[in-house]
């Protein structure tokens, strides 16, 4: 089994939705607001403790650019998760991070997400994790991470829009309400995310 990383790691589960796929998603996505909750997170987190992600080609960029803009070694704070099925997309700043876990690929691409995903969640202790914008891979990962961290934050963001927001409101009664209308998302990470 792998080393765990430190106590306080974030999980971070977001996506852009394709609007050529399911329009639930799409419909109610604010790109806007997905990109400025990853910079906010990636901004907050980094100095203080390991990111971990699932290494979304949409979001990857984002985080390489705060962490390369802040100063911080991204060997040292950043952890990404690749399953090798998708391997001829894989971005370009996947160089930029030394700490990649390639995943080996099934048969299929859900047999192969399963595998990265299981492999993300019980190799690590979560102090929260934050869900962005996305489609069903941010749901499934959602009932994931509660299943192996009941005890940690699953925080989504509606204000997001996608399934985030169906998440959030699937939710809601056990939710801060900050995460369904507040876009100041420094201060409502530094407000809900306690790192010691």
């Amino acid at each position: 089994m792998a080393k765990k990383t430190m106590k306080q790691a974030i999980f971070l589960s977001a996506s852009v939705p394709d609007p050529r796929r399911n329009a639930i998603y799409y419909q109610t996505a604010d790109v806007t607001a997905i990109r400025e909750a990853v910079i906010a997170l990636a901004t907050f987190i980094l100095p203080k403790t390991t990111l971990i992600w699932g290494g979304h080609p949409a979001i990857t960029p984002m985080i390489r650019a705060v962490a390369e803009s802040i100063g911080i070694n991204v060997q040292e704070r950043i952890i990404l998760y690749q399953s090798l099925f998708f391997k001829a997309n894989f971005p370009k700043d996947n160089k930029s991070f030394a700490k990649i876990r390639r995943i080996p690929q099934l048969e299929t691409e859900s047999e192969s997400l399963a595998i990265m995903r299981q492999k993300m969640f019980s190799e690590h202790s979560y102090a929260a994790a934050v869900f962005i914008g996305g489609m069903e891979g941010v749901e499934v990962e959602f009932n994931l991470f509660r299943q192996f961290h009941p005890h940690a934050l699953a925080l989504p963001l509606a204000t997001t829009g996608a399934a985030a927001k169906i998440l959030y409101d699937q939710n809601r009664e056990s939710l801060p309400e900050s995460l369904s209308n507040e876009y100041s998302y420094f201060s409502l990470f530094r407000r809900l995310i306690q790192i010691g």
